[in-house]
């Protein structure tokens, strides 16, 4: 795992409690935030995953 990886995840991770807490709180604004969280983090997560499959070709040349 690489550094965008890790931080994607973690950035998913927040954005579903935040949406959860919002959902509890009744807060539309804490959902919303929550969510673009969880997409931007899933983003991230990709750049890490095609980061390391170049990593991996590169190192089979």
């Amino acid at each position: 795992m690489n550094k965008d990886q890790i931080k994607g995840t973690a950035k998913e991770i927040v954005g579903k409690v935040q949406e959860e807490t919002g959902k509890l709180i009744g807060s539309k604004e804490q959902q919303i935030k929550g969510l673009g969280k969880q997409i931007t983090g899933k983003v991230q997560q990709s750049v890490g995953d095609v980061e390391e499959i170049i990593k991996a070709k590169v190192r089979s040349i």
